[in-house]
């Protein structure tokens, strides 16, 4: 009995003393009644420990209460978005059903789909001449299914009211802009304030400086709903101890250096269905490779920015070019993009995994796990940084490829019938201010700074960088003494970054979805056959001496349609995900039992 009671102790003991060794700097003088905020967001738990201890005391300090943050995390943004797609249609449903109204098949998915028609039913539900009278009574009754989900459609958008729907969370904080700008096209969030009535010098001073524009090089920073907050770009970092072993002795500075077979079974990546993030490298890793097939058929920059100029103002369907834009233009973006799958798919076959979790392939990487990797940029140079040898001796490495990443941001958005509206625009405002701004960057204990965790990430506000604008650069200056990285370094400052890349949309915006579903189809669900077939490609030769088998296993799907650059959207819009996903799987596998089948031994080689 006695040893029963001590074991009770001791467990109570050790559930007990996270409470007893409590730090000073996580109380709060938050008390029940006092302001909340419900927040969802990928973030990790130090960014969500410092914005919410450092949001509290501004508004404690301005409103004169402080505010306790209900977080909500339940994975990356692929999640998030899913959960909150499914949790404001269950909102939806049970608002639209309290009025007494029916909830028609198919409401569901028209309700979240940007691409609903309001003007008039599709022609396939239309009253037709026809005077058989069962069909007639069925082509009603479509027709009346069709203007009930028009009208909740409609309804749905015109309601940003608490008290008649809501998912019960405020914000979405985090992330990619492509998961946000999803969230705005399914009617999820609203904006914070009217567009003539911002904030004064939360988007420029009173001098009319900019100081976070609306678009840089091509990538959007802000819309009306959407408000980027800190910058991300995307990078390898390296083992430099595995890759001596490896015998590599120059490091990886270029996507396609981890398509190298020497790199076989050596590089951690990320599973782009489940971060966003990383599919956002992908997209960037198959866009530069759209650049430079452009380039290398002989157009520059200046023909680039001329074709793209006309195009956007011709409004043609994908693919089809107004006079003045070259046939050439067109076909060669086209390859591009084909070679930038199938140096996705080579990249995949060089992987050790596919893990869910971007932040544990430089964690890996340094532990010497992975010889590589593909990584955000503050969780490589994090990662760098914190495993130096005593000596100062660097063991790994973080590069961004040059003219191999654009600027993207990380976004904060208001949901539709957030439960503490007022509360919600304050923590936006604070995020965009100075103050919250330095939270990203700023060393612990740095006046302003974060209490606890250097968070190593890149803030959007033109002060915190070198500027030509006196004013500007004398805050870049002050911002300079307290941060935690080299602002002024021309390979993490993101205003000098986008000079070198410029994101243009059309080339792979509209694929960014597709692509996720074909790199899982390609190298994951698949992987098994493909670091087989790539496997016995390397051992035989490589891919000079196994030229047919290396060409074949690029092939790409030809169901329902041939994918190409014209057809991989309009696959994602208008045809079945779970029968896309299938088919392909079972495409891929096939094809890379083929290729082993096709690859020449040293014995047929002689």
């Amino acid at each position: 009995m006695k040893r029963n009671i001590v074991i009770l102790l001791a467990a109570a003991l050790i559930i007990a003393l996270p409470f007893v060794l409590r730090r000073s700097d996580e109380r709060t003088n938050w008390r029940p009644g006092d302001p909340e905020l419900i927040i969802i967001s990928p973030h990790n738990e130090a960014i969500r420990f410092e914005f919410g201890h450092a949001f509290s005391r501004w508004h404690e300090q301005r409103y004169g209460r402080p505010v306790r943050i209900d977080w909500r995390s339940i994975g990356g943004t692929t999640e998030i978005s899913r959960y909150l797609t499914a949790s404001f249609v269950s909102a939806a449903r049970g608002w639209w059903t309290s009025q007494g109204r029916d909830w028609p098949a198919g409401a569901g998915d028209a309700l979240v789909d940007r691409r609903f028609n309001l003007a008039e039913p599709p022609a396939t539900v239309r009253r037709p001449r026809d005077t058989d009278e069962r069909y007639a009574r069925r082509v009603q009754e479509e027709i009346r299914r069709w203007e009930t989900i028009r009208d909740l459609y409609r309804a749905f958008r015109a309601t940003d009211d608490p008290a008649q729907l809501t998912a019960k969370i405020d914000l979405f904080f985090g992330g990619g802009d492509y998961d946000h700008q999803k969230a705005f096209g399914e009617g999820l969030t609203v904006a914070p304030w009217p567009a003539d009535d911002q904030p004064r010098g939360l988007f420029a001073d009173d001098a009319g400086r900019e100081l976070i524009p609306a678009r840089i090089a091509g990538e959007t920073w802000r819309t009306p709903t959407m408000f980027g907050n800190a910058i991300s770009t995307f990078g390898i970092c390296y083992n430099l101890d595995r890759l001596r072993e490896l015998g590599i002795r120059e490091p990886p500075s270029s996507w396609s250096d981890l398509a190298d077979p020497r790199y076989f079974r050596q590089i951690g990546v990320a599973d782009p269905t489940k971060s966003g993030s990383i599919a956002k490298a992908f997209e960037l890793i198959i866009h530069q490779q759209c650049y430079q097939a452009i380039r290398e058929a002989g157009f520059d920059d200046a023909d680039i920015d001329r074709f793209e100029a006309a195009i956007a103002v011709a409004r043609l369907p994908p693919g089809e070019l107004p006079e003045d834009v070259p046939a050439d233009y067109q076909r060669a973006l086209e390859r591009g993009w084909m070679s930038g799958i199938r140096l996705v798919q080579r990249i995949g076959a060089n992987a050790r995994y596919f893990t869910d979790s971007a932040s544990k392939v430089p964690i890996d990487v340094s532990m010497g796990a992975a010889a590589a990797g593909l990584a955000i940029d503050f969780y490589g140079r994090f990662q760098a940084q914190s495993t130096r040898a005593p000596d100062g001796r660097e063991r790994m490495g973080y590069i961004t490829p040059p003219g191999g990443s654009g600027v993207s941001c990380d976004p904060i958005s208001l949901l539709r019938g957030a439960p503490n509206r007022e509360i919600a625009v304050r923590f936006i405002e604070f995020v965009l201010s100075e103050d919250g701004q330095k939270l990203w960057t700023y060393r612990p204990g740095a006046p302003g700074g974060p209490v606890k965790f250097a968070l190593r990430r890149i803030p959007i506000r033109r002060t915190f960088f070198p500027s030509d604008d006196p004013a500007i650069h004398a805050m870049h200056e002050e911002h300079l003494r307290h941060a935690a990285d080299d602002l002024a370094d021309p390979l993490i400052n993101p205003y000098a970054l986008a000079e070198r890349f410029t994101y243009r949309p059309r080339w792979t915006s509209s694929h960014f979805g597709i692509h996720r579903d074909l790199i899982r189809a390609m190298c994951l669900n698949a992987s098994v056959e493909l670091q087989s077939a790539w496997a016995k490609i390397i051992a035989h030769g490589g891919p000079n001496r196994q030229g047919t088998a290396f060409v074949m296993l690029g092939r790409l799907p030809d169901w329902p349609e041939p994918v190409t650059w014209r057809s991989a959207p309009r696959i994602g819009r208008e045809h079945s995900r779970l029968d896309y996903m299938r088919e392909w799987t079972l495409f891929y596998r096939a094809s890379y039992r083929e290729v082993l089948e096709t690859v020449q031994t040293r014995e047929t080689l002689r």
